[in-house]
């Protein structure tokens, strides 16, 4: 169904069963749907999130500074895509690790141009740093990317099938959306992405499907266009 993804990922994602840090079976599972949906050859973007390290916003409540704070946060964007790029390798993929940052001693400065080239050589490409600027998160990084290099759509993987009525984990009488508009995601009050990628995708006509990621073969069923998850149009 779709030529060219972004999949987003969160940093809390990686941590598995764990309190800090990497999972290595997370990882290794996150590899293996990567893996099986690029012999789809579907090219493949990916932004990862560093809340399993650090999270910009905790810098303030530990007397941090907002910017510094944020700017610690994207270096951990950047220790979890090593990571990522390490276990795809390992798979035998190739892969690109590009950063908003500059750090030419561990990955390639974004270029747009150079990210579309290796998406069309078949390299798995994971952005790094956020956006390169503080107070924007990974999902605005996600949103910006996704744009940029003309992906068709932002598959947000996330530990539930879908947007609910409230968080399914706490309210067992939540009831899932199959379909939303972004119009009545915004009167829903739906907490799907930050209103800066909310409105970047909205504005650019390109579709989100918030889905679970930690599902054996759903991302695979996904890009098949196989249903499952909450597509926002």
């Amino acid at each position: 169904m779709y030529k060219r993804i972004l999949l987003k990922l969160s940093g809390e994602a990686l941590m598995g069963d764990r309190s800090f840090g990497i999972d290595p079976k997370r990882l290794e599972q996150y590899t293996n749907e990567i893996s099986d949906i690029n012999d789809l050859g579907i090219e493949t973007a990916i932004v990862i999130g560093g809340g399993n390290i650090f999270r910009g916003v905790q810098a303030e409540q530990s007397g941090i500074d907002r910017v510094q704070g944020d700017y610690m946060g994207m270096l951990a964007t950047v220790i979890n895509g090593m990571a990522l790029q390490s276990a795809l390798e390992k798979a035998g993929l190739y892969t690109r690790l590009m950063s908003g940052i500059n750090m030419e001693q561990v990955c390639e400065p974004f270029i747009k141009r150079r990210a579309v080239r290796h998406l069309e050589k078949g390299r798995i490409v994971i952005f790094g740093a956020g956006t390169g600027n503080p107070y924007f998160t990974t999902d605005s990084a996600a949103s910006l990317r996704a744009i940029e290099i003309h992906a068709e759509v932002v598959l947000k993987g996330t530990r539930v099938d879908g947007v609910y009525t409230a968080d399914p984990e706490k309210d067992t009488s939540a009831v899932k959306y199959d379909k939303l508009t972004f119009q009545e995601a915004y009167e829903k009050n739906l907490n799907i992405m930050d209103m800066t990628a909310f409105t970047l995708c909205q504005e650019n006509n390109l579709p989100i499907i918030v889905f679970d990621m930690n599902k054996k073969g759903n991302l695979s069923e996904i890009v098949k266009g196989k249903g499952g998850g909450t597509i926002i149009n």
